[in-house]
């Protein structure tokens, strides 16, 4: 009797026979930038795919269609939680369904091998094992619903400086420990539907033109899936000789009329273009794209409130790396808090990027803490200037000239004057990455409201976007300028450009015609139909000691203080590195201040990853909250309560100084190679094996209440390829309900080859209430005490692993002998 599977293939290779090779080929490139060729003739319907590792965004980057905005993957790894992940999975599924989207671009699991990569609030962790199982968790989640996950971007793709030309340099033992790990289990027991493959070069080779796509990914792990490419990311005919089976974008490319002259002339087997093209058809089978195949549908069980969810989760991932006791504080004795901090109004609630989401509503820290503690007794102060380039102007500040909502008119017009196409927006910042808006055909875009200004001053209004643009202000032209990208990173460009502005005096409530005129005529290249600006105002730094003197008498007269510190869009964000931890502006100067003039400061740090904290120790409490999503006010106010456990425990080492960091360089050397010469060593690891203290180490995080670890069973033996289960009993001796998160770190000091001096290999969070003694059971699968050479090697003898709460908070520990 035929298996199920076996059906399908069969059903499958039926479609295939009824296509020409040129019909194949067309499957093998995307249609535009988000979706797939249809073929009518077989059934077949568009697949389309989304940016999604926290927020799924559709087919367009729209704030009159929004998105949810869930916690960054640094806060997500900060739970060690894989029910969160699996939860954030499903949400995105749900998310995904409600927008027509089959394919979600995540999750992003590439590891934090050096803190300046600039993409780190995007992944996981420093951690392989950490990574895999919460990846593996999400990958479950989305794909459990219908809907295809994206594991990405295969492989070393771990900082963004020459992204695009970067070959990186790696030994065999790293890239299967470490790199290729962090993949291993959504593919293996999470069977993703989908792998993305990076920009950069592995060992000489493109990632798209690379062994690695079949061995392991293939051969060794049974992938079934699609590799999708990074957009723009396969550059020649070559690459379809390998494992890459989808370009992206389309519809132009380098395959197409080339690949199928190129199967006609015998360079390419068109047994390879026929794997490929059941592998797409497969997909479409998954998420029911495919006449004749349902797909599976979104299960009940995982629709859950999302705003809820999302409140939760951030909670579950912030982490407390300091109380002096100041936390929490109970809002009916405390008479006043002074907000301070640009971060507090303008909170940072995602990187930057394609990974970005359009929210319907963001909860600010400030909004939640008056919200919590009352308007009346709460105070804010700027403090310091955080922002750079352009903020967008508030929509309650704008009128549609042509309609009288709230918003502006855009207007896409040709040579002659002509409109094209108009549309009705309810924000300045605004980008068309997809969709049917006629740039490409346009000659002028123009975007027009009516501002009305909140105070009488000068303000410096302006843009940004990349071509030459005018600016005016009740129909006189204020300022032209022709702004050019800077770097060859044409992600950065688009969605991080220059800016331009000019001196504007205003009067509060006499509103000023505002008209921005860009020019789109001469626009080629892979984004000639895309376009990104902001319009609005710079920010005003010219008198920062007066920032800081203010902040510094709210925090005088105020109970308590909470400072919300942080990055900003041109510190963390897809497409560069950052080149300094230090926060930017003049925040930790206003740390120093405001700690000083009260002691019942807390600091709120709005980061993706490791910022250097060097008031640290001047300060009542720190809570680290990274990019928290839209709840992320309501969240920390729930800790800042007692409401909610602050959850997290760091899934990266957060350094005291950026010369202490072990592995940091992110820059390519002169002939384009980034040689990861500290081998096995990162994170953690490196910092370890250099005898260096951070700041706070891998696995630290505090809750309300405290443990004891009380004692360890597991066995004496173990086998190759095996699991080792231990039970760790611990105890809550505190006075309210509390999480913890055990970890196992395997030792073998003895080895015969170089080692960590210790490495995690399982770890799982545990919840209790006052008093109450709980069993912890985790299994430690033996193949991560294996190493590569050549396959995995099972070093026979004596293994600690070593049972605490971070990677040097270890309490308890069994020997284990492995045969």
């Amino acid at each position: 009797m035929e298996t199920e599977t076996a059906t399908v293939d069969r059903q499958l290779t039926d479609l295939l026979t009824e296509l020409t090779l040129e019909e194949k080929v067309q499957l093998l490139t995307g249609r535009d930038f988000w979706t797939t060729w249809p073929m009518e003739k077989i059934g077949l319907r568009r697949i389309l795919v989304s940016d999604g590792p926290t927020g799924v965004r559709g087919e367009v980057w729209d704030e009159r269609q929004p998105s949810m905005n869930f916690p960054s993957a640094t806060a997500i790894s900060s739970s060690w939680d894989p029910a969160i992940a699996d939860r954030l999975g499903a949400a995105s599924a749900v998310e995904a369904r409600r927008k027509g989207v089959d394919v979600v671009l995540g999750p992003t699991i590439n590891l934090h091998r050096s803190p300046l990569g600039g993409r780190h609030f995007e992944a996981f962790s420093e951690d392989p094992a950490l990574t895999a199982e919460l990846a593996a968790a999400y990958v479950s989640g989305v794909q459990r619903n219908g809907v295809g996950a994206t594991p990405k971007h295969y492989i070393a793709n771990d900082s963004e400086t020459d992204r695009f030309t970067v070959d990186v340099r790696v030994e065999d033992r790293p890239l299967r420990e470490l790199y290729l790990l962090a993949f291993e289990k959504a593919i293996v027991e999470s069977k993703a539907w989908l792998v993305m493959s990076a920009y950069n070069s592995i060992n000489g080779a493109t990632a798209t033109e690379n062994e690695l796509l079949e061995t392991p990914l293939n051969s060794e792990w049974g992938f079934d899936g699609v590799v999708i490419s990074d957009w723009t990311a396969v550059r020649s005919i070559n690459s379809a000789r390998y494992s890459q089976d989808l370009v992206m974008p389309g519809p132009e490319g380098p395959w197409g009329e080339a690949l199928v002259a190129a199967v006609k002339a015998g360079e390419v087997e068109e047994s390879s273009i026929d794997r490929k093209v059941l592998r797409i058809l497969q997909l479409a089978a998954r998420v029911g794209a495919l006449q004749g195949f349902e797909g599976v549908g979104l299960q009940e069980a995982d629709r859950e409130d999302p705003i809820a969810f999302a409140r939760e989760a951030s909670a579950a991932g912030t982490v407390m790396v300091k109380n002096d006791g100041v936390l929490p504080l109970d809002p009916t004795a405390v008479k006043t808090v002074a907000v301070i901090g640009h971060n507090a109004r303008y909170a940072r609630t995602q990187g930057g990027g394609s990974a970005t989401v359009v929210p319907e509503k963001i909860v600010t820290p400030l909004d939640a803490i008056q919200e919590v503690f009352g308007a009346d007794k709460v105070t804010y102060s700027v403090g310091a200037v955080v922002q750079e380039g352009i903020a967008e102007l508030p929509l309650e500040r704008l009128q549609n000239p042509e309609t009288g909502d709230p918003g502006l008119r855009v207007r896409f017009l040709d040579a002659q004057g002509n409109e094209l196409a108009t549309e009705d927006r309810r924000a300045t910042a605004l980008v068309w990455f997809g969709g049917d808006v006629p740039i490409e055909a346009s000659s002028l875009v123009e975007f027009h409201t009516i501002f009305t200004p909140e105070q009488t001053e000068t303000i410096r209004l302006g843009f940004s976007t990349v071509g030459n643009g005018r600016i005016f202000v009740d129909d006189v032209l204020r300022h032209e300028e022709n702004i050019v990208p800077v770097g060859t990173d044409l992600g950065a460009a688009f969605l991080a450009p220059p800016s331009a502005s000019v001196e504007i005096q205003t009067t509060a409530g006499v509103p000023l015609d505002v008209r921005v005129e860009l020019d789109t005529s001469d626009r080629t290249g892979p984004l000639s139909n895309a376009l990104s600006i902001t319009i609005g105002i710079e920010p005003d730094d010219s008198d920062p000691d007066s920032l800081i003197g203010e902040a510094v008498e709210a925090a005088q007269a105020a109970d308590v203080a909470v400072v919300v510190v942080g990055t900003n869009s041109r510190v963390e964000s897809e497409g560069y590195d950052r080149t300094t931890l230090e926060l930017p502006g003049l925040q930790d100067r206003l740390v120093h201040a405001v700690a000083a003039a009260n002691p019942r400061t807390v600091i709120i740090v709005n980061s993706g990853a490791p910022v250097l904290l060097p008031w640290r120790n001047e300060v009542a409490a720190t809570l680290i909250g990274y990019f928290g999503g839209q709840e992320f006010g309501h969240a920390l106010t729930d800790i800042l309560t007692g409401a909610t456990e602050p959850g997290g425990r760091l899934p990266t080492t957060w350094p005291a100084t950026q010369e202490d960091v072990p592995v940091i360089n992110v820059t390519p050397d002169a002939d384009g190679k980034l040689t990861y010469d500290e081998g096995i060593h990162i994170g953690y690891r490196a910092w370890l094996k250099a005898g260096t203290a951070p700041a706070y180490e891998f696995g630290y995080g505090l809750g309300y209440t405290d443990w004891t670890l009380d004692a360890v069973d597991g066995p004496a033996n173990a086998a190759p390829d095996a699991l080792v289960p231990l039970a760790v009993r611990l105890t809550n001796t505190g006075g309210r309900a509390g999480k913890n998160v055990v970890q196992v770190y395997a030792e073998k000091p003895d080895s015969a080859v170089d080692r960590p001096v210790r490495w995690l290999v399982a770890s799982t969070p545990v919840w209790a209430q006052p008093g109450e003694t709980v069993t912890a059971v985790l299994n430690v699968p033996t193949r991560l005490l294996a190493y590569w050479d050549n396959g995995w090697t099972y070093e026979p003898g004596d293994y600690t692993l070593s049972i605490g709460t971070s990677v040097t908070n270890l309490p308890q520990a069994v020997t284990v002998r492995l045969a």
